[in-house]
């Protein structure tokens, strides 16, 4: 039991720290942390990252786990060649990012909704952890590869389920981190949290390059060793 638990976690665990390194939803919840409304709006975007995080690899799992992927060949070649394609797809991910990346000493250009985050509704602030915890690419291509794979080792039920919430909490670390800092960590913890953000701003497109590329290999090779198996 504790070998299948182990296994279970050793499998989602890169794919939770491609999750945790994110800067833009790290971004965005500095932003809102250094807002009037941080102790309202960080606890709640961290609440809707959670459920976006846990709904997106419960559903894959059990979706995976339904078709009998660990059953069959077929559905073990369906787990690989899945893996390639959403490798393949980080792979262009990360050259169109590399591409985009800002000209030496010009500003780094950020996604026009974080223009006003600092100042959104907690509800908008919920939708917007939903949203960049399951529905962007990179976490979504991560979190599928991670359930499917999970689902792939036919592990009980009991641990499958240990292995996804393990996925999720680790997932959930850098953007936890921030909320929590800011709540414990008195005036000191407005300073640092704005110079993370800039730091985070100027590299955001070499750090998301990096992630896309070492992911989408991790991807493509993870599913090209199951075919060849």
């Amino acid at each position: 039991m504790a070998a299948d638990m182990g296994q279970g976690i050793s499998e989602v665990l890169p794919f939770a720290l491609g999750v945790a390194i994110s800067p833009v939803p790290i971004i965005a919840v500095i932003l809102m942390l250094l807002s009037r409304r941080a102790h309202v709006n960080g606890p709640t975007f961290l609440l809707g990252w959670l459920a976006g995080l846990s709904a997106l690899s419960a559903a894959v799992y059990v979706v995976a786990d339904t078709v009998g992927v660990s059953g069959s060949s077929s559905g073990s070649d369906g787990i690989a060649w899945l893996d390639v394609a959403l490798g393949g797809f980080l792979l262009l991910v990360a050259g169109r990012s590399w591409r985009k990346r800002p000209a030496p000493g010009t500003e780094p250009e950020l996604p026009k909704w974080m223009a006003d985050v600092d100042e959104i509704a907690p509800g908008r602030a919920l939708v917007l952890g939903v949203l960049l915890s399951a529905v962007n690419p990179k976490n979504l291509a991560l979190g599928v590869g991670a359930a499917t794979g999970v689902a792939h080792l036919a592990l009980p039920t009991g641990d499958a389920i240990v292995a996804l919430a393990a996925f999720v909490v680790v997932g959930s670390l850098t953007v936890g981190g921030a909320v929590a800092f800011d709540l414990l960590g008195g005036a000191r913890a407005k300073s640092s949290l704005e110079e993370l953000r800039t730091w985070l701003e100027a590299n955001n497109a070499a750090v998301m390059t990096v992630l896309f590329l070492v992911f989408g290999a991790v991807l493509v090779a993870k599913g090209l060793g199951l075919l060849s198996d």
